[in-house]
């Protein structure tokens, strides 16, 4: 019997003591959008992606084990702009056919002190096969089982080679694009 009860309290404390694992959530393609503000010869223009996919493990409470693996179908780009469009698959702008995917990681995650549901996400972002770490910030709202992030950051699109040799200067299309997130996602049960 002793036995029995020294067993028992050691496998509970091996199940309190070990580390919380971060829950699986599935993002509601329906009500996520992955958005951009651009400009061109001075005018301010939006786009967005209309497919993308991601893997998110996440609980505020275990950091540590939080993961994203977003992959984005770079021909699903659409500005509303039929010239515009007809131009961003090509060579110069993104390449789709050489470059499908953009791609965004992230395995290390930072909650803010003062913002309590402000958290940073430190990844890398690849796009035409140029990888660069990327500090994304972002905020998250959990009620129950929903989910909802937001995010907004600016990129210089040279960086990635997005838009060479004439566009490359920035004077008719700005370096500059501000990329929103904004997410709803369920968790797996």
């Amino acid at each position: 019997m002793m036995r029995v009860c020294a067993l028992a309290v050691s496998l509970f404390t091996l199940l309190t003591a070990a580390p919380a694992l971060a829950s699986n959530w599935v993002v509601d393609p329906a009500q996520s959008h992955l958005t951009f503000t651009g400009t061109s010869q001075g005018q301010s223009f939006e786009g967005s992606f209309g497919t993308f996919t991601a893997k998110i493990m996440f609980d505020p409470a275990a950091l540590d084990s939080a993961l994203v693996d977003v992959s984005i179908p770079v021909e699903s780009i659409s500005t509303g702009a039929a010239m515009r469009d007809d131009e961003l698959p090509k060579p110069e702008w993104f390449d789709i056919k050489t470059f499908p995917l953009a791609h965004f990681t992230a395995n290390k995650f930072t909650a803010s002190a003062e913002h309590p549901g402000d958290y940073v996400a430190d990844g890398t972002l690849t796009i035409r096969d140029v990888s660069q770490p990327l500090a994304l910030p972002f905020t998250l709202v959990i009620e129950g089982n929903t989910a909802h992030m937001t995010s907004s950051i600016t990129l210089d699109r040279t960086v990635f080679g997005v838009g060479q040799g004439e566009w490359a200067n920035g004077e008719t299309v700005a370096k500059d694009v501000t990329v929103k997130v904004d997410l709803i996602a369920t968790r797996a049960p």
